[in-house]
């Protein structure tokens, strides 16, 4: 698709006439937005003025461990959004299965003399040490949103992944149930684990010992989902908390393979509540992130570093919202 005048007009939000000024570098135009369509011309790759090709705005990485997802995507765009305001050109570094690693992604971003990082669903330390080594040598602006690995010495915007387990138990146990499985990613993987300890201490404090029967750590998709709902349905449970909305979707998928209802016979919960959670069949019961408010406090935390500012490394949590729809009701009979 050819590139057009207009594209940038809408996108920085002035008109064609003012980005042609910009263009032609002619005076009588306010410096923000100057700086706002500059900003827009790298993104749709125009040549600037020739006096300000030395002068683009500087280049933001944002990480992220896949696109499929929609939760990433959703996250990235809402960082990206912010990152554009602030004259900050992002550029999109994901892994995919048959992709480059984080580590390469990171070699090529310092190569770019990149001016920060915000890190989505990974970690910096997946890098590798070399790498890490750099990124701390160089004290380059770093931000991770719910990463994958602890990391003490960032700054850190996550959600309460203990809350949402509370608030999804909770919503279950209201409705009866008393066998609810667990379903998280792999072992290790931060916010599963998060999820658990909330887990065993919601079953410990009811005298449940025999939780662990009802947990079940899989990779993060729809598959991975079905495979554990098949052992946690064979364990008794009549309702499934799920760490993704994927997870979840995978879950109904097989409890139905099984001949049962979702949710007359088998209440799900999912996380995230990512687009189009709230038309599937039957509409999906999740835990949502406060992703704007979330990927606002990120680029907050990274705009504070550019500028040269002291950022804490304490980690900031935000709560979920439990939404209630269609995919859990009233523990069956029995």
């Amino acid at each position: 698709m050819p590139r057009r005048l207009s594209d940038v007009a809408a996108f920085a939000g002035v008109s064609v006439a003012t980005v042609s000024r910009v263009l032609h570098d002619k005076p009588g135009i306010a410096q923000a937005t100057r700086d706002t369509v500059l900003t827009a011309l790298d993104v749709f790759g125009y040549e600037r003025p020739q006096k300000l090709r030395n002068d683009r705005a500087p280049l933001i990485g944002l990480v992220l461990p896949e696109l499929q997802n929609p939760i990433f995507p959703a996250m990235a765009e809402l960082v990206v959004t912010e990152l554009i305001r602030h004259n900050l050109l992002p550029v999109l570094c994901t892994r995919t299965a048959d992709g480059l690693p984080e580590a390469h992604y990171v070699e090529m971003l310092l190569a770019q003399n990149v001016g920060g990082i915000v890190f989505i669903g990974s970690s910096y330390a997946d890098a590798g040490q070399a790498q890490v080594k750099v990124l701390r040598e160089r004290k380059l602006p770093i931000v991770l949103i719910n990463a994958a690995d602890e990391n003490l010495d960032v700054p850190r915007v996550c959600v309460d992944d203990g809350v949402a387990v509370q608030q999804a138990l909770g919503h279950l146990r209201a409705l009866g149930h008393e066998r609810i499985g667990l379903i998280l990613g792999p072992v290790g993987h931060v916010p599963s684990a998060r999820k658990l300890a909330a887990y065993a201490a919601h079953a410990e404090e009811r005298g449940d010992l025999g939780w662990r029967s009802l947990v079940a750590h899989t990779i993060f998709s729809m598959q991975g989902g079905a495979t554990a709902a098949v052992r946690l349905t064979g364990e008794g449970a009549t309702a499934l908390v799920c760490a993704s909305d994927a997870l979840a979707l995978g879950a109904i998928r097989t409890v139905r393979k099984q001949g049962l209802k979702v949710p007359a016979d088998v209440s799900v919960v999912g996380f995230d509540d990512s687009s189009l959670m709230n038309v599937t069949d039957p509409p999906l019961t999740t835990v949502r992130q406060p992703v704007a408010a979330m990927g606002g406090a990120a680029v907050a935390a990274l705009m504070s570093q550019i500028n040269g500012h002291v950022v804490p490394v304490d980690e900031v949590l935000f709560d979920p919202e439990l939404i209630v729809r269609g995919s859990t009701g009233m523990c069956p009979a029995g």
